[in-house]
């Protein structure tokens, strides 16, 4: 049986459409592999939100060449949007897939192995079993904003809604499945529902999939603080489905530079809301996305974010440096030197870590409900995603992969997260 592999890089957007291929090339007859040195095809889907990013995507696909001459490598995302010959004269590439030809993604994977592979039709569930523990599904696409160090709505267009009836249905479908957990994946989630006729939102998207018979439990990707008013958070934290588990993309704390980016708060307006959402939901996961290093970026604007990511309730945040993206507003701007970038992002990832140790050791001795994501031979040792996204290593785990579970936490370390199953 002809054979795929999927390597992504990037969002969880990125994640979701990666799911639904491999689930659909399963379903025609093709084995996944989670070994690309032994696929047939290898399917590599982009991104270009960093300079890092492209170069990772670069690297990887001259690797699947030198260690795999024979494979078939097929390229998509926003990588291939951005820059298609690039990518294209990459050895062992057969096709590079723009996002007006992700549609047909699977019928190229199929031409590129010939007619058997449809021959023998793989389970589905089977080829999701050998994907994720969880399932991911994107409920949004696109972005309508202009950050000026943003290269994304170029490539991936205006944001684009899948309608809440099609959200539903597949959600029943992920459940009757057997995922109890499903990631909600967009380029601009809070922007859900805009697009749509009639108008909707993602808490009124929330509420109606809460009055579905699943037993799923649903994760939110990245929300844009600027839609994130205390009728949002009221609509997104009501009930008991949402994983109580938030993560902002807040890019900066120095107003000024918020400002700069395209991005203006009002004085005081993330303080209030981290301290809000501390406040509504006292065990969830509450982190940030935070960038050093953009043009203009003075110490004292770097100062102003560290101690915003010390003194606030955030449990944990991911950092990244600015990288200039080619036609966007702020990579023709005086650059901050990338060693002072650098150190920027040392400290600031520091302070995170010290966070999210703090955030763990509150959980120690108490019970928590999560999902089985990953078993080991026989059942010996296992990992346990919580709700409130903290990963529990445990000696046993009789259950399988995907299903919901008690967890004790008995050990915090600042690497990892140690318990029991509970019965």
């Amino acid at each position: 049986m002809a054979s795929f592999a999927v390597r992504n890089f990037g969002c969880r957007a990125n994640q979701a459409d990666a799911f639904a291929w491999a689930e659909a090339l399963g379903g025609r007859g093709l084995r996944l592999e989670r070994d690309w040195r032994r696929s047939d095809v290898v399917v590599v889907h982009t991104c270009t939100l960093t300079g890092r990013a492209d170069r990772d995507v670069r690297k990887f696909i001259r690797a699947v060449g030198r260690g795999n001459p024979t494979v078939r490598i097929v390229v998509t995302g926003c990588y291939a949007e951005r820059a298609p010959d690039e990518l294209a004269s990459l050895p062992g590439v057969a096709a590079v897939l723009p996002r007006a030809e992700q549609g047909g993604l699977v019928d190229r994977v199929l031409a590129l192995r010939g007619p058997e592979a449809d021959a023998g039709a793989a389970d589905r569930t089977g080829t999701s079993d050998a994907l994720k523990a969880r399932a991911f599904l994107k409920i949004q696409d696109g972005c309508d904003g202009r950050c000026a160090y943003c290269v994304i709505p170029g490539v991936r267009g205006p944001s684009r809604s899948v309608p809440p009836d099609e959200v539903g249905a597949s959600i029943e479908d992920l459940d009757r499945r057997g995922f109890r957990e499903i990631v909600l994946a967009g380029i601009h989630l809070s922007s859900y529902g805009a697009d749509l006729q009639p108008r909707s939102s993602l808490p009124a998207l929330l509420a109606g999939l809460g009055e579905r018979a699943v037993r799923a439990r649903l994760r939110l990707t990245s929300l844009d603080p600027r839609r994130t008013d205390d009728a949002f958070l009221d609509g997104i934290l009501a009930g008991g489905r949402i994983c109580p588990h938030v993560h902002l993309a807040l890019q900066h704390a120095s107003e000024r530079v918020l400002r700069d980016m395209g991005r203006p708060v009002a004085p005081g307006f993330y303080e209030a809301l981290v301290e809000r959402l501390g406040r509504l939901a006292p065990d969830a996961a509450l982190g940030a996305d935070l960038m050093v290093g953009f043009p203009g970026e003075t110490e004292a604007d770097f100062e102003a974010m560290r101690a915003f990511l010390e003194r606030s309730a955030l449990t944990y945040a991911h950092i990244f440096s600015y990288s200039p993206r080619p036609g966007t507003p702020a990579a023709g701007r005086a650059q901050v030197p990338a060693a002072a970038a650098a150190a920027r992002a040392r400290i600031l990832r520091r302070v995170a870590a010290a966070k999210d140790y703090r955030f763990r050791g509150r959980f120690a001795g108490r019970r928590l409900e999560g999902v089985v994501i990953r078993r080991g031979a026989g059942g010996r040792g296992a990992e346990i995603l919580t709700g409130n996204s903290i990963k529990v290593s445990v000696p046993a785990c009789a259950a399988p992969r995907r299903e919901t579970v008690w967890v004790t936490v008995r050990r915090v370390l600042a690497d990892r997260t140690e318990g029991e199953i509970e019965a």
